[in-house]
């Protein structure tokens, strides 16, 4: 099967991965509501048609995290993405930097940003939690300033951990007995291709920027719980300042979802903000990010980057957010499928088809310049996708 949309690569991904892995990159919080409305939301925006338009040149080129991109497209930071692919993380990062588009690591990588960032030209983007530990954070932010990252993302919505059904039914988290070991090992078994190409050859299978502050022998079964541990709950406004201290580079807020939240961002000092819901992964029943940016870039004023991420699915897509407001788009399961799929090379073709889908949908709705985008691409727009709303 050739892969010709995200679909696809999502279907391949479920073939070749072991259960527990495809429904951790699948899998969204309790009813998994907000993550369907990530994807239905932009499908609602209909597009206007237009036609006899000069489009024989087309600019998809912009800028992001203060650097060029090909496109408006990042890949968005992905835990465990090594488990997907023999090194996966690292793959990853070759693709988009071939690509010409940025690559973040997730603290929660299985390779470690000293194994990522060797690996490309580009300087690494890196992506990063609140620890209660402040010397682990300390030392983490050195690390990625030794290695020259001028962009660091905090990740501000995963204060706790919300339950995701999928992993406890696959024995991913919950009771760690015998019997879900079980249960993982038989499903390792019965992939032998991501069992050679990953179990075997992908080790070592560490969380390599927290291993130094893991227990010795933790691996993936314990990492959640190390995580409700760790993560801290009390974090607020006050300790971004604790931050800005501390990091000199680029300070990007993922998980804002409010106008309120936005206008605070801007006033603490962030250079930009992605609008997130944690791919649907964490507060079930808020909105779909796609209904939150307008009214998050009315708030923003264009003092700071507005990014989007969530439910992204097709270079259509990408076009709907950049009429709302969108400076750019992050892509999640998008590349995680392809990654699951067909390592590098499947996460390559995914940025290709994207490249190719965002063209044509800018021609025939006669734009030819991704960055002068604005509502006028829709037509109809429903009345909570305003920002007046």
């Amino acid at each position: 099967m050739i892969a010709a949309c995200i679909d696809d690569f999502r279907l391949l991904a479920e073939r070749r991965l072991p259960r527990f892995l495809f429904d951790y990159i699948d899998g969204g919080s309790y009813s998994e509501a907000t993550m369907r409305s990530n994807v239905a939301d932009l499908q609602r925006l209909h597009l206007r048609q237009r036609v006899l338009r000069d489009v024989s040149a087309i600019n998809l080129a912009t800028t992001m995290f203060g650097r060029p991109s090909a496109m408006p497209v990042a890949l968005a930071p992905i835990g465990l993405a090594g488990l997907y692919a023999r090194r996966g993380e690292v793959q990853a990062a070759r693709a988009a930097e071939a690509a010409g588009v940025p690559f973040i690591l997730s603290s929660s990588s299985c390779c470690a940003m000293e194994e990522v960032a060797p690996a490309v030209q580009s300087p690494l983007i890196f992506q990063l939690y609140m620890i209660k530990d402040r010397a682990v954070m300390e030392s983490i932010l050195a690390r990625a300033a030794a290695l020259k990252v001028e962009t660091l993302v905090m990740t501000v919505d995963l204060v706790v951990h919300s339950a995701r059904y999928r992993d406890m039914r696959s024995s991913l988290t919950g009771s760690q007995n015998l019997g879900a070991r079980l249960k993982r090992a038989v499903e390792i078994i019965r992939h032998p291709e991501w069992a050679w190409d990953v179990g075997v050859n992908g080790r070592p299978h560490t969380l390599g920027n927290f291993a130094p502050a893991m227990p010795d022998g933790a691996g993936l079964a314990q990492f959640t719980a190390w995580v409700q541990r760790n993560f801290d709950a009390s974090i607020s406004w006050d300790d971004l300042a604790w931050i800005k201290q501390r990091w000199h580079g680029r300070l990007v807020l993922k998980g804002i979802l409010e106008p309120a939240d936005a206008e605070m961002a801007a006033q603490v000092g962030a250079d930009a903000i992605i609008v997130s819901n944690h791919g649907g992964r964490q507060l079930d029943g808020a909105p779909s990010t796609i209904v939150a940016l307008p009214s998050v870039v009315e708030a923003v004023a264009g003092r700071m980057d507005v990014l989007m991420d969530g439910g992204i699915r097709s270079g259509v897509d990408i076009l709907r957010a950049m009429a709302l407001g969108a400076k750019g788009v992050l892509l999640g399961r998008a590349w995680a499928y392809a990654l699951g799929a067909a390592g590098g090379a499947g996460v390559a073709r995914m940025l290709d088809l994207l490249r190719h889908e965002l063209a044509v949908a800018m021609a025939l709705t006669g734009q030819t310049d991704i960055t002068t985008l604005d509502p006028d691409v829709l037509r109809q727009l429903p009345a909570e996708f305003r920002a007046s709303a």
